[in-house]
Protein backbone atom coordinates (compact mmCIF):
# COMPACT_ATOMS: atom_id res chain seq x y z
CA UNK A 1 0.00 0.00 0.00
CA UNK A 2 1.61 3.28 -1.14
CA UNK A 3 1.43 6.45 0.76
CA UNK A 4 -2.13 7.69 -0.78
CA UNK A 5 -3.50 4.32 0.07
CA UNK A 6 -3.04 4.30 3.12
CA UNK A 7 -4.18 7.67 3.85
CA UNK A 8 -7.80 6.94 1.85
CA UNK A 9 -7.81 3.84 4.52
CA UNK A 10 -7.13 5.52 7.69
CA UNK A 11 -9.38 8.35 6.70
CA UNK A 12 -12.29 5.56 6.10
CA UNK A 13 -11.05 3.47 9.33
CA UNK A 14 -11.99 7.16 11.10
CA UNK A 15 -14.74 7.53 8.89
CA UNK A 16 -15.98 3.95 9.91
CA UNK A 17 -15.74 4.75 13.93
CA UNK A 18 -17.89 7.70 13.51
CA UNK A 19 -20.78 5.64 12.20
CA UNK A 20 -20.15 3.16 15.07
CA UNK A 21 -18.71 0.88 13.09
CA UNK A 22 -14.65 -0.01 13.80
CA UNK A 23 -11.70 1.34 12.50
CA UNK A 24 -10.66 -1.70 11.41
CA UNK A 25 -14.35 -2.29 9.65
CA UNK A 26 -13.69 1.00 8.03
CA UNK A 27 -9.55 0.03 6.93
CA UNK A 28 -10.97 -3.43 5.86
CA UNK A 29 -13.56 -1.95 3.69
CA UNK A 30 -11.65 0.78 2.29
CA UNK A 31 -8.88 -1.20 1.45
CA UNK A 32 -11.39 -3.98 -0.94
CA UNK A 33 -13.10 -0.69 -2.64
CA UNK A 34 -9.15 0.09 -4.51
CA UNK A 35 -6.89 -3.03 -4.25
CA UNK A 36 -5.91 -4.93 -7.07
CA UNK A 37 -7.23 -7.34 -7.57
CA UNK A 38 -10.80 -6.83 -5.78
CA UNK A 39 -11.04 -9.43 -4.09
CA UNK A 40 -8.26 -10.39 -1.44
CA UNK A 41 -7.67 -13.54 0.88
CA UNK A 42 -7.64 -13.01 4.60
CA UNK A 43 -3.90 -13.56 4.34
CA UNK A 44 -3.21 -10.65 2.09
CA UNK A 45 -5.73 -8.46 3.86
CA UNK A 46 -4.45 -8.92 7.44
CA UNK A 47 -0.62 -8.23 5.80
CA UNK A 48 -1.72 -4.82 4.15
CA UNK A 49 -3.90 -3.62 7.19
CA UNK A 50 -0.99 -4.73 9.72
CA UNK A 51 -3.76 -6.45 11.95
CA UNK A 52 -4.28 -10.34 12.58
CA UNK A 53 -5.85 -12.58 10.15
CA UNK A 54 -8.04 -13.21 13.23
CA UNK A 55 -9.13 -9.69 13.19
CA UNK A 56 -9.32 -9.51 9.68
CA UNK A 57 -11.62 -12.72 9.85
CA UNK A 58 -14.02 -11.29 12.36
CA UNK A 59 -14.09 -8.24 10.58
CA UNK A 60 -14.67 -9.65 7.30
CA UNK A 61 -17.40 -11.49 8.63
CA UNK A 62 -19.28 -8.61 10.48
CA UNK A 63 -18.95 -6.82 6.80
CA UNK A 64 -20.49 -10.28 4.80
CA UNK A 65 -23.00 -10.19 7.64
CA UNK A 66 -24.11 -6.79 6.80
CA UNK A 67 -23.87 -6.92 3.03
CA UNK A 68 -20.79 -4.67 2.47
CA UNK A 69 -18.81 -7.59 1.64
CA UNK A 70 -19.15 -11.11 0.10
CA UNK A 71 -17.04 -14.29 -0.15
CA UNK A 72 -15.82 -15.29 -3.25
CA UNK A 73 -16.15 -18.94 -4.41
CA UNK A 74 -12.45 -20.31 -4.80
CA UNK A 75 -11.09 -23.76 -5.31
CA UNK A 76 -8.56 -23.58 -2.37
CA UNK A 77 -9.52 -23.35 1.30
CA UNK A 78 -8.34 -19.96 2.02
CA UNK A 79 -11.37 -17.45 2.09
CA UNK A 80 -11.65 -14.04 -0.66
CA UNK A 81 -13.61 -11.58 0.09
CA UNK A 82 -14.81 -8.16 -2.78
CA UNK A 83 -17.04 -5.42 -2.07
CA UNK A 84 -20.69 -5.80 -2.80
CA UNK A 85 -22.00 -3.07 -4.73
CA UNK A 86 -25.19 -1.54 -3.00
CA UNK A 87 -23.92 -2.49 0.71
CA UNK A 88 -24.26 0.55 2.02
CA UNK A 89 -28.28 1.13 0.97
CA UNK A 90 -28.50 -2.40 2.46
CA UNK A 91 -26.60 -1.05 5.76
CA UNK A 92 -29.43 2.11 5.54
CA UNK A 93 -32.17 -0.16 5.07
CA UNK A 94 -31.10 -2.01 8.47
CA UNK A 95 -30.43 0.73 10.56
CA UNK A 96 -34.00 2.25 9.46
CA UNK A 97 -35.72 -0.87 10.24
CA UNK A 98 -35.39 -0.47 13.93
CA UNK A 99 -37.29 2.71 13.95
CA UNK A 100 -41.32 1.41 13.01
CA UNK A 101 -41.34 -0.04 16.75
CA UNK A 102 -39.85 2.55 18.23
CA UNK A 103 -42.53 4.80 16.45
CA UNK A 104 -45.33 2.26 17.80
CA UNK A 105 -43.76 2.46 21.02
CA UNK A 106 -44.03 6.46 21.18
CA UNK A 107 -48.05 6.33 19.69
CA UNK A 108 -48.22 4.00 23.39
CA UNK A 109 -46.16 6.87 25.23
CA UNK A 110 -48.77 9.63 23.72
CA UNK A 111 -51.48 7.16 24.96
CA UNK A 112 -50.49 7.77 28.01
CA UNK A 113 -49.78 11.56 28.40
CA UNK A 114 -52.81 12.96 28.91
CA UNK A 115 -53.92 16.96 26.96
CA UNK A 116 -53.35 17.56 30.97
CA UNK A 117 -49.46 17.18 30.34
CA UNK A 118 -49.24 19.59 27.20
CA UNK A 119 -45.50 19.66 27.44
CA UNK A 120 -44.83 15.93 27.27
CA UNK A 121 -47.53 15.48 25.08
CA UNK A 122 -45.63 18.07 22.89
CA UNK A 123 -42.48 16.08 22.90
CA UNK A 124 -43.83 12.58 22.56
CA UNK A 125 -45.53 13.83 19.06
CA UNK A 126 -42.92 15.33 17.77
CA UNK A 127 -40.51 12.15 18.40
CA UNK A 128 -43.05 10.51 17.24
CA UNK A 129 -43.40 12.49 13.98
CA UNK A 130 -39.38 12.66 13.56
CA UNK A 131 -38.90 8.82 13.55
CA UNK A 132 -42.40 8.72 11.40
CA UNK A 133 -40.78 11.16 8.83
CA UNK A 134 -37.22 9.64 9.00
CA UNK A 135 -38.95 6.07 7.80
CA UNK A 136 -40.95 7.77 4.76
CA UNK A 137 -37.76 10.17 3.77
CA UNK A 138 -35.26 7.27 3.83
CA UNK A 139 -37.00 4.80 1.89
CA UNK A 140 -38.36 7.82 -0.51
CA UNK A 141 -34.35 8.47 -0.65
CA UNK A 142 -33.32 5.10 -1.39
CA UNK A 143 -35.92 4.50 -4.32
CA UNK A 144 -34.44 7.97 -5.40
CA UNK A 145 -30.62 6.36 -5.13
CA UNK A 146 -31.95 2.73 -7.21
CA UNK A 147 -33.29 4.54 -10.15
CA UNK A 148 -30.38 6.97 -10.34
CA UNK A 149 -27.71 3.87 -10.28
CA UNK A 150 -29.89 2.49 -13.03
CA UNK A 151 -29.85 5.42 -15.57
CA UNK A 152 -26.70 5.78 -18.03
CA UNK A 153 -23.99 7.36 -16.72
CA UNK A 154 -23.87 9.58 -20.11
CA UNK A 155 -26.96 11.54 -17.95
CA UNK A 156 -24.68 13.40 -15.91
CA UNK A 157 -22.24 14.16 -18.47
CA UNK A 158 -22.25 17.82 -20.53
CA UNK A 159 -25.06 19.03 -17.93
CA UNK A 160 -22.57 20.64 -15.75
Amino acid sequence: MDQKETEFVDRMGLGMERLTGTRTMGRLYAWLLICDPPDQSLTDLAAELDVSKTMVSMVARQLEAASMVERVPTSGREHRYRVVRGGWAQVLRGQMAVLPPITEALGLGLSLVGDDRAEQRALVEETREFFAFLVRDVEESLQRWEEYRKRPKDDDQGSG
